[in-house]
């Protein structure tokens, strides 16, 4: 592992470990801010749970193992999907900044918007991050070019050596027994 990734993934991991313990401890200090985005979500998604507080908790236990996960480096793309999946209501519900009345309030808000946006980007790169390793998808395609390259030889090479062969059959056809 680069030194870059060694460091840079507990650094990015640390903020969802210290707010996914916050959401699991006192649930109920984030739950009226988290309504407005839970109900929503709650109504389309039915493995959710019904009450805003379990599904506060739910996250946070969601960001601290997903977080601890990409600290240490196990799993690092799956870890890192799921810490963006929270992350995308977290901001919605916690950072309102189109809500607040008080010009200081709004810029602090919306300070924290981007924040957790500039956060969202770097979880998406951490999750499309392969490690130095080709991802299965490019494994799959560079075989698929493998074969279809060695497809075109031999059907190259059947070609070539088909009409001498052709060609010699005929006229061995064509000499007296």
């Amino acid at each position: 592992m680069s030194l870059l990734r060694m460091t840079g993934r507990p650094l990015l991991a640390s903020m969802f470990v210290a707010g996914g313990l916050n959401s699991l401890r006192a649930p109920e200090e984030v739950a009226p801010a988290a309504e407005p985005v839970v109900r929503p979500v709650t109504e389309h998604v039915s493995a959710l749970p019904d009450r805003t507080d379990q599904v506060v908790r739910l996250s946070g236990a969601v960001q601290v193992v997903g977080g601890v996960l990409l600290g240490l480096g196990r799993l690092p793309r799956l870890s890192s999907l799921a810490l963006a999946a929270t992350l995308v209501p977290t901001t919605l519900a916690g950072h309102r900044f189109w809500e607040a009345e008080d010009p200081g309030d709004r810029a602090q808000q919306r300070i924290h918007f981007l924040k957790n946006l500039s956060m969202l980007g770097g979880l998406l790169i951490a999750a499309d991050d392969t490690a130095g390793a080709p991802s299965l998808l490019w494994r799959g395609r560079h075989a698929a070019r493998g074969v279809r390259r060695e497809a075109h030889l031999v059907r190259r090479t059947a070609r070539a050596t088909a009409r001498p062969a052709a060609v010699a059959g005929g006229l061995r056809a064509k000499l007296p027994r």
